[in-house]
């Protein structure tokens, strides 16, 4: 026996208030979207829930697609039954025998939607916790703190008995909380702080900086398979690839010291919020972490900051490396993050790099640049944009 039918629970959604039907609405959307290779699957909707019936599709082939469902907060597979007792027993088998490891507690919780069925809940927990404990007697009953739970919905047509309860991302849908940039290095942490942007239910778009023929197409490469990666959770994410070596050699041949990180990346953020200006996005979202390096410091993200009016997001503020290591590991980044590519940000580093800098010395030193906007208005039309989905990558195309 194999599941024909998977519930779909939507969590924190529901408690929304006024704002549940959009964001249902939007979720669901995206359960259509990712199921739609599909074409067998019917959907039910619930409160707070999707009832997803496969007609001969295979519930192993939609598993994984199904783990990757932003705003999506749990599911499990089901096997359903016609309402007669030794059906729904023989169920009950398949779902306990489908738990990936054998529990050494269960308990048996039913839900009696159908009154007209003979037996109530009560005396449905007794007949079918007696059929599992007959046919794995290593069982024991626990219905304080059980290892397994085995549920079952007694309703109008037909039952539904489930085991599992499978974790999904959680969070909030696509693009339900705007749109913003995400500043994408080919480092560990940005792809970690576009994910959990994504969660919160930002649509995002990236943007990564190159210093070609300074950096080669390698890392390029790497920052593409970082995208598909995060496409994997929001479908075709728009890469946006800024020509930096300009920029980055003028401001070095014209200034050399301690203040240069944050000259060049105060020049990043600017360019970025053109980018987001013109692409309608109302925050920028970066990988600072505080205090891991120089241009992280509580002084250097204030003066950086200050270069922008939009907001700055950082999602992993306050986050330890090995905390964001781990979930690097669960998005499965990590292992594309550290293969040995240089990027512009490695390159013209100052010897000791300014931990706390002056504003007003900042913004005097470029002051004597007159040439600087200029040339952040070059990197902005010069900008090639690729669209990346997951596990593929399209054709460049001129910026737009």
């Amino acid at each position: 026996m194999k599941p024909d039918v998977i519930v779909l629970r939507l969590g924190e959604l529901t408690l929304k208030g006024k704002n549940r039907h959009r964001f249902e609405k939007a979720v669901y959307e995206q359960i259509r979207r990712a199921m739609r290779p599909y074409e067998k699957l019917t959907f039910v909707r619930d409160f707070g829930r999707v009832y997803v019936e496969l007609n001969g599709e295979s519930y192993a082939d939609i598993e994984q697609r199904l783990r990757n469902i932003l705003g999506l907060a749990s599911f499990s597979p089901v096997y359903s039954a016609p309402l007669e007792l030794e059906a729904i027993e023989a169920a009950a088998l398949a779902a306990m025998g489908s738990l990936d490891e054998a529990p050494a507690t269960f308990k048996v919780t039913v839900r009696r939607v159908n009154k007209r069925f003979p037996y109530d809940s009560q005396e449905m927990n007794k007949r079918i916790g007696g059929a599992v404990l007959r046919a794995m007697p290593e069982l024991k009953v626990d219905v304080n703190a059980p290892a397994a739970e085995l549920k079952i919905e007694l309703r109008e047509q037909r039952a539904l008995i489930y085991s599992r309860v499978i974790q999904g991302v959680g969070g909030f849908p696509l693009g339900t909380n705007g749109k913003a940039m995400l500043m994408l290095s080919g480092g560990i942490d940005s792809p970690v702080a576009g994910y959990l942007a994504l969660r919160q239910g930002l649509k995002l778009e990236a943007v990564h900086f190159h210093s070609y023929p300074f950096t080669s197409e390698k890392s390029q490469q790497k920052v593409k398979e970082l995208v598909s990666k995060l496409a994997e959770y929001a479908g075709d994410i728009k890469l946006h690839l800024v020509p930096f070596t300009n920029l980055q050699t003028r401001v070095h041949q014209a200034y050399k010291q301690n203040l240069l990180i944050t000259i060049l990346r105060r020049a990043m953020f600017r360019i970025t919020e053109k980018l987001a200006e013109e692409q309608k996005a109302s925050a920028i979202v970066t990988g600072e972490s505080l205090g891991q390096v120089a241009s992280q410091t509580l002084g250097s993200m204030n003066v950086i900051g200050r270069a922008v009016g939009l907001p700055v997001l950082q999602p992993l503020i306050c986050m330890e490396k090995q905390e964001i290591i781990r979930v690097a590991e669960m998005i499965d980044t990590f292992t594309i993050s550290i293969q040995p590519h240089e990027d512009c940000c490695t390159l013209f580093l100052p010897p000791s790099p300014s931990t706390n800098p002056n504003l007003r010395v900042v913004e005097s030193i470029e002051g004597h640049m007159d040439w600087l906007q200029e040339e952040i208005d070059k990197a902005v039309t010069e900008t090639q944009t690729v669209w990346i989905g997951a596990g593929k990558q399209a054709a460049f195309s001129d910026y737009f």
